[in-house]
C-alpha cells in the first residue's frame, strides 16, 4: 500500500478506511520522555461499525488496487520488536497546494499546505481511493486502515472487555465482546461519566490475541484471521506504539527560558505522527488520555477538566484530560513543558465577580437535551452555560514572560470572552486555557478545543494584536471546532468566519461607538483586500480555485 508522493501535485493521502468502522472513543496512556524526545504507551480504541459496508455489499473490492492488494503483506508481531517504516516520508517543506493561508491562527487541520486528499470526502463518512478495503471480499478477512505516519507500532492486540468486572450488566449472557463495546458506545448522553469510567476500566483489560499488523509511510494496516466483515473485526483494540522524535506532529524544541517542551501543532499530517487514528474530518469520536511526565512539567491538553496533577512516585505525576463533544481526531492538542500560571498581580473587583459567576458544579453540569446533532452532552442545552459570559479560563506561560502577560494578555481574555458571548451566544466549551508557545511557533495562534496556542509575538503589539489575534481564535470555538467542515476543502469558511468575526468581537470588547467600530472594520477589509490582491498576483492559477481538486472527484460528489 504505500505511495510515492510527489509534493508539487500530489494531497496528503486519507487512507483510514471510515465507510465501514468508526472510531468512536480513544482511550490514550502515555509517557513523555524528554531525554530521548520520544512519547510512548498504549491506545485503545473503541469502533462502531459503519453502514455503507452493510449497504453496498461488494463493491469495495472493486476500488481496490491491485497492486496495494499485492502490497498488504502482514505478519504477527514479535514481543519488543519494532517493525521498519519505509523511510520516504512526504516533506513539511512544500508549496502551499490549496487554498489555506498559512499563519492565520486557526487550529490548522488543512496542513497549511491544503495537502489533504479530498476524493471521496466531501459526500460524508467514506474511504480513500488508495484504501486496500476487503471489507466485504470473499474469503478474505477485514482490514482496518488507520492513519498515520512516522510512528513505531510494537503490538496490536484485540482488548478482553468481557473480563471487567461488572461490565456484563451492558448485555445479556453470553458476554459477547463486541456486544458490550456496542452497548457502551450507545449509552445515552446522560449516562457520560458512567461511559468514561467504563471506557477507562475497558481500556486496562487484558488482551486476548494479537493482531496481524503491518505498516507503510502512511498507515498502519490491521487484521484479525477470521474476522471478514467489520462487524466480525475486534470493536476494542489496543496498540502499543511510539512517537519518533522527527515525527511531524509533535515539536520538541525549549521554551524562552531554554527549558524543554514538547507540544503538538499538527500541521502539516495532523496528528497522525502523534497516534493512529482515522484521520477524514467527518470521522468524529470522544478520547480520554492519561499522560506522564517528570513532575516539574505542566501538561496542558485539549480536555473539558482542569486536570491537577497525581503525584505517582517521587519524581513523577500523572495528568487526565476527557472530551465529550464527539471532535475530529486532527483537533486533540497536547502540550508539556515547565509552564507557569499567570495571574494577575492585584485581584480587582470584577475579578472577583467573575470568580463568582461560576461554581464547579454549574461549570460542570451537563444536561443532554435534543439538538439537531449526534447525541452527546452538550452544552447549548444547558440553561446556566447560556448565560456564563465568560467562561472559567487560565493562561500559561514561561515564568519570564510573566511581566508581559500580566500587562497585555490577562486583562484581554475575559472581555474577549464576554464580547464573543455577546455576538454568539453560549460558549462552545466548558473552560479555555491559553498558552504563550515557544519563539519557533510558525503563526501568531492556533485554536483547539479548550485550549489556545498564541505566539508571543503577540505581546509586544500592545492590546491591539494580542486582542485582535485572541478573538480571532475565539471565534474558531464555533466556527471551525464546535462546527467543522466536512471535507478538507471547506477549511476556509471557519477560516473566513473567525477572521469576520475577530473584528466584531474586538469592537465589543473596547466597547467603542458605531461609527468607531465601522471605520476600524473597514480599514482592516482594506487592508485585506490589498494583501488578497498582492497573493493572487503571485500565485499560481492552479492556486487560485478554491476547490481545485473538485474536477478530480468521482461524479456525484460536491
Amino acid at each position: 500500500m504505500d505511495m510515492k508522493l510527489d509534493p508539487s501535485r500530489d494531497d496528503l493521502p486519507l487512507l483510514a478506511n471510515t465507510s465501514h468502522i468508526l472510531v468512536k472513543h480513544y482511550v490514550l496512556d502515555l509517557d513523555v520522555d524528554f531525554e530521548s524526545q520520544v512519547i510512548e504507551g498504549t491506545i485503545v480504541l473503541f469502533f462502531e461499525p459503519g453502514n455503507r459496508f452493510e449497504k453496498e455489499g461488494g463493491s469495495t473490492e472493486e476500488t481496490c488496487q491491485s497492486e496495494a492488494n499485492e502490497a498488504c503483506k502482514f505478519r504477527m508481531p514479535e514481543p519488543c520488536h519494532i517493525p521498519v517504516t519505509d523511510t520516504r516520508t512526504f516533506s513539511s517543506k512544500v508549496g502551499c497546494h490549496d487554498f489555506v493561508i498559512c499563519g492565520k491562527g486557526e487550529k490548522d487541520t488543512s496542513g497549511k499546505d491544503g495537502n489533504h486528499d479530498n476524493r471521496e470526502q466531501a459526500s460524508g463518512i467514506s474511504s480513500s481511493e488508495y484504501c486496500c478495503d476487503t471489507g466485504n471480499a470473499g474469503s478474505e478477512d477485514f482490514l482496518l486502515v488507520l492513519d498515520c505516519c512516522d510512528l513505531s507500532v510494537v503490538k496490536v492486540e484485540e482488548v478482553d472487555v468481557a473480563a471487567v468486572p461488572g461490565i456484563e450488566k451492558f448485555t445479556r449472557p453470553p458476554k459477547l465482546r463486541n456486544q458490550i463495546v456496542r452497548e457502551l458506545v450507545a449509552l445515552p448522553a446522560d449516562r457520560w461519566r458512567e461511559q468514561l469510567d467504563c471506557y477507562a476500566r475497558c481500556s486496562q483489560a487484558p488482551g486476548c490475541g494479537e493482531l496481524l499488523f503491518d505498516t507503510d509511510t502512511w498507515s498502519l494496516q490491521i487484521r484479525k484471521t477470521g474476522a471478514q466483515t467489520a462487524t466480525d473485526f475486534p470493536h476494542a483494540i489496543r496498540i502499543r506504539y511510539r512517537t519518533k522524535p522527527q515525527g511531524r506532529s509533535v515539536t520538541w524544541t525549549s521554551d524562552q527560558s531554554g527549558r524543554p517542551c514538547v507540544y503538538t501543532m499538527g500541521s502539516p499530517i495532523n496528528n497522525r505522527a502523534l497516534f493512529p487514528c482515522q484521520e477524514p474530518p467527518v470521522a468524529m469520536s470522544t478520547w480520554q488520555a492519561t499522560v506522564r511526565a517528570a513532575a516539574s512539567f505542566v501538561v496542558l491538553m485539549s480536555g473539558e477538566n482542569s486536570a491537577k496533577p497525581t503525584q505517582l512516585r517521587e519524581g513523577c505525576s500523572s495528568w487526565h484530560y476527557y472530551v465529550t463533544m464527539p471532535m475530529p481526531a486532527s483537533t486533540f492538542t497536547i502540550a508539556v513543558g515547565s509552564w507557569t500560571e499567570m495571574k494577575p498581580e492585584t485581584c480587582s473587583s470584577n475579578d472577583l465577580a467573575t470568580e463568582r459567576s461560576f461554581s464547579p458544579s454549574e461549570a460542570d453540569f451537563r444536561y443532554a437535551g435534543i439538538c439537531g446533532h449526534m447525541e452527546y452532552p452538550c452544552r447549548f442545552q444547558n440553561a446556566s452555560a447560556t448565560t456564563q459570559e465568560i467562561i472559567p479560563h487560565r493562561v500559561f506561560a514561561p515564568l519570564c514572560l510573566q511581566g508581559a502577560c500580566q500587562e497585555t494578555l490577562l486583562p484581554l481574555v475575559p472581555a474577549c470572552l464576554a464580547a464573543a458571548h455577546s455576538v454568539l451566544g453560549t460558549h462552545p466549551f466548558s473552560r479555555l486555557d491559553v498558552l504563550i508557545v515557544p519563539a519557533n511557533f510558525p503563526s501568531l495562534g492556533m485554536a483547539s478545543p479548550h485550549i489556545i496556542f498564541l505566539s508571543q509575538s503577540t505581546l509586544p503589539g500592545r492590546s491591539h494584536l494580542c486582542g485582535t489575534r485572541l478573538c480571532h481564535e475565539i471565534a474558531h470555538a464555533w466556527f471551525g471546532l464546535a462546527l467543522g467542515a466536512r471535507d478538507w476543502t471547506e477549511e476556509w469558511l471557519s477560516e473566513g468566519f473567525a477572521t469576520h468575526l475577530e473584528d466584531v468581537f474586538w469592537a465589543r470588547a473596547q466597547q467603542l461607538a458605531p461609527h468607531e467600530a465601522q471605520e476600524q472594520q473597514e480599514l482592516r477589509a482594506g487592508l485585506r483586500w490589498r494583501r488578497l490582491q498582492d497573493e493572487v498576483q503571485n500565485s499560481p492559477k492552479e492556486m487560485q480555485v478554491l476547490r481545485q481538486n473538485r474536477l478530480r472527484q468521482p461524479e456525484g460528489h460536491i
